[in-house]
């Protein structure tokens, strides 16, 4: 009994002579994506070539109109397909 009071004596002498070091600090870099609002141009819509087209105007003239209408069409819908990839 008395050996192993003796030993605990030594063992908690022994830890509390040893002096307590405070934990050195470290630097942890840690990566989390954020999420950034996009900013693009506003895309502009073209003044439609059919717009200003009247009832009486001739067969050809609305066709004419109509085919153009579809070319800004086309365009208009690339501005917005851009405008929508920027953002990815």
């Amino acid at each position: 009994m008395r050996l192993i009071l003796i030993c605990a004596l030594s063992t908690l002498a022994g830890c509390g002579a040893r002096p307590v070091a405070e934990p050195e600090p470290r630097i942890i870099r840690v990566e989390v994506p954020i999420q950034v609002p996009c900013h693009t141009k506003d895309v502009a819509v073209p003044p439609w070539a059919a717009a200003g087209l009247k009832a009486d105007d001739t067969l050809e003239v609305k066709v004419r109109a109509l085919l153009a209408e579809r070319r800004q069409r086309i365009g208009y819908e690339r501005e917005l397909l851009a405008a929508n990839s920027a953002c990815r």
